[in-house]
């Protein structure tokens, strides 16, 4: 049974989570604070994490970079902050995901439904060739194949472009991405990566207007779809 661990002071949501994740076959367990959550997640490790930022005892943020360094479970923050930059400093200390309260709890559970399967053991991982529909990337050989034959990649192209592959499915913050690719130095240049991912879509995507692996998450990174 999947196990998720909801971390928010807040009673009433808490019981209401609990009881709508229960009714979908999930294993439930709960916390308050920050410190509780931690114990909780060292003492039975769960398979997800639904977490409050606006805990009673530290920064949400904490609780995020404590589980971080120590395991790759999934997190979907929960939060009342609505700025950008909140949203992309989660991102930065390693959540999976962001949602804005108030929500509505079939948008939750499509967002919690979206990072087990991310979790799960992909079939691109690990793989020294990928796919983009006709496009055959072999990172082994560092050479992009096509339908008419090879397709030349700059290697800033390249850095960028395997930073993605080696993520499946997994959200890739702009900062990541630039101080990666580019160094830290970087880190705000976000203009960089507009112009490299429309390079990148130009030569490898069908229809580079309508991406279909290169994906953008609006202001907050990229992603690469298998």
């Amino acid at each position: 049974m999947t196990r998720i661990l909801v971390v928010d002071d807040e009673a009433q949501l808490v019981r209401a989570l609990a009881i709508n994740l229960h009714a979908r076959g999930y294993e439930v367990h709960t916390a308050a604070t920050g410190a509780d959550a931690l114990a909780e997640a060292a003492r039975t490790p769960p398979d997800l994490v639904v977490l409050d930022l606006g805990l009673p005892d530290m920064d949400g943020l904490d609780v995020v970079a404590g589980l971080r360094g120590w395991t790759a479970v999934p997190i979907v923050v929960l939060s009342a902050r609505e700025g950008q930059h909140d949203k992309v400093a989660v991102l930065d200390t390693g959540a999976d995901d962001y949602v804005t309260k108030p929500f509505g709890m079939d948008e939750l559970l499509a967002r919690i439904r979206a990072a087990l399967r991310r979790a799960a053991p992909s079939d691109v991982e690990g793989q020294a060739s990928v796919a983009l529909g006709d496009v055959v990337v072999d990172l082994s050989a560092s050479t992009v194949t096509g339908p008419s034959g090879a397709i030349r990649l700059t290697p800033t192209e390249w850095h960028l472009l395997t930073a993605l592959l080696q993520r499946p499915g997994k959200l890739v913050a702009q900062k990541q991405l630039l101080q990666e690719v580019w160094g830290p130095a970087y880190s705000t240049e976000s203009h960089y990566l507009r112009v490299y991912m429309a390079q990148l879509r130009r030569k490898l995507e069908a229809d580079p207007a309508h991406p279909r692996f290169l994906v953008t998450e609006p202001g907050l990174g990229y992603r690469f779809e298998p």
